[in-house]
């Protein structure tokens, strides 16, 4: 099985399925988020698709997705 760490070239992650918000504007500017064997969550930023990419805890991913769903970080563009 392939090691993930945290900050890693998203691009040396093999062949893990990026997927992006249908919410993301036209230009290609989103978040993008791969599940990764194993349950673990990867994030990384579509304008710099080969960038350090972070990797998230199954435990993790849960407690922001919730956090997100209930707009816990709304604030961050406001």
């Amino acid at each position: 099985m392939h090691r993930f760490e945290n900050g890693m070239p998203a691009d040396r992650m093999g062949e893990v399925g990026w997927t992006k918000s249908s919410h993301s504007n036209g230009a290609g500017s989103c978040v993008e988020v791969a599940a990764l064997p194993g349950g673990e969550m990867a994030v990384r930023n579509s304008r710099f698709p080969g960038g350090p990419a972070l990797v998230f805890t199954p435990s993790e991913a849960r407690a922001f997705l919730a956090g997100a769903r209930e707009g816990q970080f709304d604030f961050v563009t406001d």
